[in-house]
């Protein structure tokens, strides 16, 4: 059994992904109406998140991800706070066919970073003056076919 060029398949390289950094590129946190916002609310705020995963090809081999999230808390149609954090990392991946990739930049790589965007926008709620806010896991997989559904259906659109 060969791998398709006539090595067996223990020879081939394994495929690799190493994380070389991971920074913050920017952090906003707004509490536009404090003192008052921080008073106790007759309700739960209403709480909007938005999520978006951009790529940079750095070299051959490494790409800059970033995860950028946003979010907005407001509570009888008043601001609780707001943020915005886009949190990045460079990876650097060898020896991974070329058809996966975009899968492996676009959903292993956020998936990476997600845990420390999740600790510093707690972290910069926390300090804000209100109770940690702690993002629910994200299903990258999910938003990866949700933003392919819409990138076909942009192309199919042109061409008619």
């Amino acid at each position: 059994m060969t791998n398709g060029n006539g090595t067996p398949p223990e020879a081939a390289p394994a495929p690799q992904l190493n994380v070389l950094a991971q920074y913050t590129k920017d952090l906003s946190f707004e509490n536009p109406n404090a003192p008052a916002s921080l008073a106790p609310q007759a309700q739960q705020p209403n709480i909007n998140i938005q999520i978006n995963v951009t790529a940079n090809n750095v070299s051959d081999s490494e790409f800059e991800v970033v995860l950028a999230i946003e979010g907005k808390a407001d509570a009888a149609g008043s601001v609780m706070f707001s943020f915005e954090l886009a949190y990045a990392g460079v990876f650097r991946i060898v020896n991974v066919p070329p058809e996966n990739l975009h899968p492996l930049i676009m959903i292993e790589c956020p998936r990476l970073l997600f845990p420390f965007a999740r600790e510093i926008i707690a972290t910069s709620v926390r300090d804000g003056g209100f109770p940690p806010l702690m993002l629910d896991p994200v299903d990258f997989v999910g938003l990866y076919r949700s933003n392919m559904e819409k990138q076909a259906q942009a192309e199919a659109g042109k061409a008619n």
